[in-house]
């Protein structure tokens, strides 16, 4: 009979995901000879070896493949179960995952951060900041609780909750202050600049432009919102940018704010969850926490949410 421990599964699945001892063992906060003592010992009680060992990189073997992915199955089992106690509890306390896309977390993250803290104040948070493709598969795999992004996301096993719309706004030079904002026509003749591959709200600033994602001479990319912005200040072209991030990024920048005439380009942010986490219920009134710390910014929407797309 197997004697297998769930810390040995979930000692494990990190090695599986870092494929390195020392990331490993850093992950799980314990020592690098702990982990693999934990590892053979496994291996041992599975009779099958799971990894490949030897050359400079640690593979897994196909039935290691195949335990990986049950072993997650378990593990994710095992979070919802304690997920599940919690929501029998009158607070909200333990440790709650939230992950949020670079272009919210450095201007909504504090008034959430502080509306939370005094809301619940046994509630411990552990934030992720990442683009959205990777935050939707830590969200599917049980490793975030929601993650906070720009919506439509429209995965059937994902509960969405619209909570404000907001505008997009051209970033220019100081010394384009006085001229005629552009039509986004004439933005393609501009020289735009946008956030690298990988970013939501990139996509979305070139569906506003009616612009193909690949268009290298007319493009520069930018790895954040800060980098764009002094970019611009330095003279090297204009930007989009959300309004949340105005106050913070353009403060210490030579550049001018404009705003497009109606109907103006905007993105919707929003929570989602997946359905079958016993969390639902307190992830509703995370929801309403993350409304209240917009609305406190002034990004109550104002009007119907528009996806940038559908601006005429």
């Amino acid at each position: 009979m197997m004697n297998i421990t769930l810390r040995q599964l979930r000692y494990f699945d990190a090695l599986a995901r870092h494929g390195h001892f020392g990331r490993a063992a850093d992950d799980c906060a314990i020592s690098q000879p702990a982990l693999s003592m934990q590892i053979k010992e496994l291996e041992e009680s599975v009779g099958v070896p799971l990894f490949e060992r030897g050359g400079r990189r640690l593979r897994m073997t196909a039935f290691g493949e195949l335990f990986a992915e049950r072993a997650r199955d378990i593990l994710r089992g095992m979070d919802e179960l304690h997920d599940l106690a919690r929501t029998a509890r009158v607070h909200l306390t333990g440790r709650l995952r939230i992950g949020i896309i670079p272009t919210i977390a450095p201007y909504l993250l504090p008034g959430i951060i502080a509306k939370l803290t005094a809301r619940f104040p046994y509630l411990e948070l552990g934030l992720r900041e990442a683009v959205t493709t990777r935050l939707l598969d830590e969200l599917r795999e049980g490793q975030l609780d929601a993650v906070i992004l720009a919506l439509p996301i429209s995965d059937p096993g994902l509960t969405e909750v619209p909570l404000f719309a907001e505008r997009f706004v051209l970033v220019r030079p100081d010394s384009d202050r006085n001229k005629p904002v552009p039509s986004r026509d004439k933005l393609h003749e501009m020289r735009l600049l946008l956030l690298e591959e990988g970013h939501c709200f990139r996509d979305q600033a070139l569906s506003f432009c009616n612009m193909r994602p690949a268009r290298p001479r007319e493009l520069l990319d930018g790895s954040s919102l800060s980098t764009l912005v002094q970019m611009v200040g330095a003279g090297i072209g204009v930007t989009l940018i959300p309004e949340m991030a105005v106050p913070v990024e353009t403060h210490s920048a030579p550049v001018s704010v404009a705003r497009f005439p109606d109907p103006q380009p905007a993105r919707t942010i929003g929570l989602i969850w997946r359905k079958t986490n016993p969390l639902a219920g307190r992830l509703a009134e995370l929801a309403e926490v993350v409304r209240e710390a917009a609305e406190a910014q002034g990004l109550a929407a104002r009007g119907p949410l528009r996806d940038p797309a559908d601006t005429p």
